[in-house]
């Protein structure tokens, strides 16, 4: 074999360096695959685990919130539904009082006055038979008031048979209780002498006895 050949097989001092670099790689290498993981990850794993909890807490936050809007949503409802039922109600209650008002103006309107004195009163009993279907004049009215009592409304009889029986006859067309009470009409006085009263349960009376009060020219 040839010097040169021999020559060419031995390792020149860069192949050495060479080799002792690759070797150098190759421990460390190793040695890193070797290392336990909870000593050389402690910090990637507590900056893993550090988003988590930070998600959590928002997470619960968001919720409370969520939850506490809910309540205040729900509040705001009941208290709105209960404004609009009062509201409702004072509107009800304002249009029935404006109802009753309009109502009691018409029957106002509709009602004409009359005077305070013998033909006002006559005039108003009439007024109402006519409403009440109770036949008579102002003519049938004004004769048997005019004989009876002279038109004075206190008028009282003490001396007849109907006085000594303890019933007297009073007012302008001089009616005795029991008679009174039977034919008296609602909307008027319960009062014998009451002059519209009087007059209008006596009228009442002579339309049932004698068909009307101008039948009557005498005591009845």
């Amino acid at each position: 074999m040839s010097k040169t050949s021999i020559r060419g097989r031995r390792l020149t001092k860069a192949h050495k360096m060479s080799f002792a670099a690759v070797a150098t790689i190759g421990a460390a290498a190793v040695a890193a695959t070797l290392v336990p993981g909870g000593a050389g990850n402690t910090g990637t794993a507590e900056a893993a685990v550090a988003p988590v909890a930070l998600t959590q807490v928002v997470d619960a936050q968001t919720k409370a919130a969520q939850s506490s809007l809910a309540a205040q949503a729900a509040v705001a409802q009941q208290a709105a539904a209960a404004d609009a039922a009062a509201k409702a109600k004072a509107e009800a209650a304002a249009k029935k009082a404006r109802e009753q008002k309009e109502a009691a103006s018409r029957a106002a309107a509709r009602k004409p006055v009359f005077a305070n004195n013998l033909d006002g009163w006559i005039k108003e009993a009439l007024f109402i038979m006519k409403k009440e279907g109770i036949p008579g004049t102002y003519a049938g009215i004004h004769k048997n008031v005019m004989r009876e009592s002279s038109g004075n409304p206190m008028a009282i009889n003490n001396w007849d048979i109907n006085a000594k029986n303890g019933i007297p006859s009073k007012g302008l067309l001089q009616v005795i209780y029991p008679t009174f009470k039977t034919y008296h009409v609602k909307g008027t006085k319960f009062d014998q002498y009451d002059p519209v009263a009087n007059i209008v349960a006596a009228c009442n009376y002579a339309a049932d006895r004698y068909g009307t009060i101008d039948n009557v020219n005498s005591a009845y």
